[in-house]
């Protein structure tokens, strides 16, 4: 689960991390107010989206001289005014694709004087298990521009969860990013900060950046991007209350209200599989025979009727998919649930596109009785590759 930036920046500020003062702003109305509850001289207002590339990015139908997502003002009067000319208009950015997305939200916070942008991230490396920072010169930039293009200005590593974190770990990151004389106790500091924040809030990634060192010589988190692991937020109530759903794919949200593991891709295929090894094995075969997956959909071990049910009618509702494939291998799932399942939503949704079932398993037999008596208009499979060639068949047509 992703949050904003006005929020990171505040879950920052509990934590005692250097942030500036900022306001958020949800009407065009009350950003006049917010923002001369700030000092100035400089007013910076920020588009909330969840997506990078805010300030490079532009907004559809953009009227001449504006620029962006992020917008240095120099009195109340020009914040609102920005505020307000970016509320409920779409933004595009090398994240968001050319669809973009809405702002609902401004953020408009103390300008800041900067003598030098850095970047800074800690993020759950999955090869060592560690949680690993990773630290650049090339602040305010892409990170994956950096690491193609000077990847000699990355410094990373990972911090051994046994011996835990310790003062020299600041130390190695300050040294990377060329800090000197008080700026480096600062560093210190604030990795042990971020370090304690990542690992108690359940973190899958936090980004800065840029890290500032101000024009007084101090540093600040300028930018801030979090991340948390959704398996985890049963433990993290006032994180999950800073869910913004207007920010997610519907399918992905309608499918995670069911306990449906569903990532939304821009293949054709619908894919309906149970268990992530076996999903994955579905999509690549489908590449394999000359298609492209619409989605990854593990229904899991233990789906029900109706579980099975929500997530066909999410697969159909994605205008994308010209065929669905059904594979199913019955260990813990049994065959005749998901046969159930399919049955009951083609009969309540309809079926538009071709629709391929491979079972196998527990209850297979029972399950192949289910489809061949429903009268629906199934392409039936022997195993994985002769479903993948059938599905393909029919979508290439």
């Amino acid at each position: 689960m992703n949050i904003h930036e006005y929020q990171a920046k505040q879950l920052l500020k509990e934590y005692g991390a250097p942030v500036s003062d900022g306001r958020v702003v949800l009407r065009a109305e009350d950003a006049k107010t917010a923002a001369g509850e700030l000092d100035g001289p400089l007013w910076v207002v920020k588009a909330q989206i969840h997506a990078g590339g805010r300030g490079k990015g532009s907004f559809k139908e953009e009227s001449a001289g504006e620029k962006g997502g992020v917008r240095l003002t120099k009195s109340v009067e020009e914040a609102a005014e920005e505020a307000r000319k970016m509320l409920g208009r779409t933004l595009v950015t090398h994240q968001t694709g050319p669809e973009g997305k809405q702002v609902n939200r401004i953020y408009i916070e103390d300008g800041s004087g900067i003598e030098k942008e850095l970047y800074l991230a800690l993020l759950v490396d999955r090869v060592s298990s560690r949680v690993s920072f990773v630290a650049s010169t090339e602040g305010g930039m892409d990170i994956e521009e950096v690491a193609a293009k000077t990847p000699e200005k990355i410094v990373s590593f990972s911090v051994d969860p046994a011996s835990g974190l310790s003062a020299f770990h600041g130390r190695r990151v300050a040294f990377a990013l060329g800090l000197e004389g008080a700026q480096i106790k600062q560093c210190v500091q604030l990795i042990s900060t971020l370090y304690k924040m990542f690992v108690e809030r359940d973190m899958e990634m936090l980004e800065i950046n840029p890290l500032i060192v101000t024009d007084k010589g101090d540093l600040k988190c300028l930018d801030a991007k979090m991340g948390f692991d959704g398996n985890a937020l049963y433990r993290q109530k006032d994180i999950l209350a800073l869910r913004d759903e207007t920010e997610e794919d519907p399918k992905e949200l309608a499918a995670s209200k069911f306990d449906l593991n569903y990532i939304a891709l821009d293949g054709e295929i619908g894919c309906m599989v149970n268990g992530a090894g076996l999903a994955m094995a579905t999509m690549d075969i489908i590449k394999l025979y000359g298609a492209e997956p619409a989605n990854f959909l593990d229904v899991g071990g233990g789906a029900t009727t109706e579980k099975v049910t929500e997530a066909f009618k999410i697969i159909t509702s994605d205008p994308n998919v010209k065929g669905i494939l059904v594979n199913i291998f019955g260990g813990i799932m049994r065959c005749d649930v998901i046969a159930e399942g399919v049955v009951a939503a083609v009969k309540e949704v309809g079926l538009q596109v071709p629709l391929v079932v491979r079972l196998e398993g527990t209850n297979v037999e029972e399950g192949k009785k289910i489809i061949n008596e429903s009268g629906l208009a199934v392409i039936a499979a022997d195993d994985l590759g002769d479903a993948a060639q059938k599905i393909v068949k029919e979508v290439k047509g």
